[in-house]
C-alpha cells in the first residue's frame, strides 16, 4: 500500500495548491483514483484503524475519498431504470454472492469505494457510503444508513432503521466505529466518531454520541464518545444541571446512556435465527 499511498499524498498536494482539477485531471491521476477505490472495496485501504487500545484514521485513505469528490465530473449514471447525477458509479455487486453475501433488490445501494465482507447481508432499503468498511457475517437490515467512512466489524448485527454517521472530514478525525459482535437494536443512531466497544447490546433508539454522557456502572464512571465493550446500553434521562431554573417547573432532565453488565440471557435473546444464514 505504500506505493498507492505516496501517489494519492502527492495528488492531494496538487490539489491543494490548485496543480491540478477537474479540468486538468489526466489518465495518469484518474488511474490512482481507480487503484484507490479497488483497494478501499478491497479492504486493503481503510478509513482507521485501531492501534494499541485507540481507533486512529488514516488521513491518507480519508484524503483519497475527498480527491475523488474534487477531480471527477458529475455525470448522469442509471441504476434500476432510473437517471442519477453523482461523480462515482455505485459498486459492482455481482460478485457478493462469490463470498456469501447478499443483498435484497429494490433499494440496497452500495457506493464504490465500500467493503463489503463475507457472509454479510444487506435488506433493502439501505445505503452504505463510500469509504465504509462492513466486516465478515454482518447485518445491515432495512432501512439502515452506513455513512462515509464509517467502519463496522465482523458478526455485527445493525438492527432496522439504524443510522450510523460518517466523519469524512476533517480528515485527521476518526470515524464512527462499531467493533466486533455488536448489537445495535432498532432506530439506533451512531454520530460523530463515536466507538462502540466490541461485543455490546445496545437498546433500540439510543443515541450514541460524544455530546451524551455515558454512565458506566461496571467501572462506575461517566464516559464521552465511547461505550466499552461487553455493555448492555439503553438510553434514559438524568436530572440536568438547569433543574432549579424558574423556567422549568418541577425540575429539568437531559438524556443519558447508562451501560451495565452484558448478562448471558441478553446477548443470547440478541443472536439471528440460522434461518438466515440457511
Amino acid at each position: 500500500m505504500s506505493t498507492l499511498e505516496t501517489e494519492i499524498d502527492e495528488l492531494w498536494e496538487r490539489k491543494q495548491n490548485d496543480d491540478v482539477g477537474v479540468e486538468t485531471v489526466g489518465e495518469d491521476e484518474k488511474a490512482t483514483l481507480d487503484a484507490f477505490l479497488e483497494a478501499l472495496e478491497e479492504g486493503e485501504a481503510r478509513a482507521a484503524e485501531k492501534r494499541g487500545d485507540t481507533w486512529e484514521a488514516n488521513e491518507w485513505v480519508k484524503q483519497g475519498i475527498l480527491l475523488n469528490f474534487g477531480l471527477r465530473e458529475t455525470v448522469p449514471r442509471e441504476y434500476g431504470g432510473v437517471t442519477y447525477n453523482d461523480v462515482l458509479p455505485l459498486a459492482d455487486s455481482s460478485g457478493y454472492g462469490d463470498r456469501g453475501s447478499r443483498n435484497t433488490p429494490d433499494g440496497t445501494v452500495v457506493r464504490k469505494g465500500a467493503h463489503i465482507g463475507s457472509d454479510c447481508i444487506l435488506m433493502s432499503p439501505a445505503f452504505v457510503n463510500i469509504g465504509a468498511h462492513i466486516g465478515d457475517g454482518t447485518l445491515v437490515d432495512s432501512c439502515d444508513t452506513v455513512g462515509s467512512c464509517a467502519q463496522i466489524g465482523a458478526n455485527v448485527k445493525l438492527g432496522a432503521n439504524t443510522l450510523i454517521g460518517g466523519v469524512l472530514e476533517p480528515v485527521e478525525d476518526a470515524p464512527v466505529i462499531v467493533e466486533d459482535g455488536v448489537s445495535l437494536g432498532a432506530g439506533c443512531r451512531v454520530t460523530s466518531g463515536f466507538v462502540v466497544g466490541e461485543n455490546s447490546v445496545v437498546g433500540e433508539n439510543t443515541l450514541l454520541t460524544p455530546r451524551i454522557p455515558v454512565y458506566d456502572l461496571v467501572e462506575d464512571e461517566v464516559l464521552y464518545g465511547e461505550l466499552p465493550a461487553d455493555r448492555r446500553a439503553f438510553t434514559r434521562f438524568v436530572e440536568s444541571s438547569i433543574s432549579d431554573h424558574a423556567l422549568f417547573d418541577g425540575g429539568a432532565y437531559k438524556p443519558a446512556v447508562v451501560a451495565t453488565d452484558l448478562e448471558t440471557e441478553t446477548l443470547e435473546a440478541t443472536e439471528r435465527e440460522d434461518a438466515l444464514r440457511e
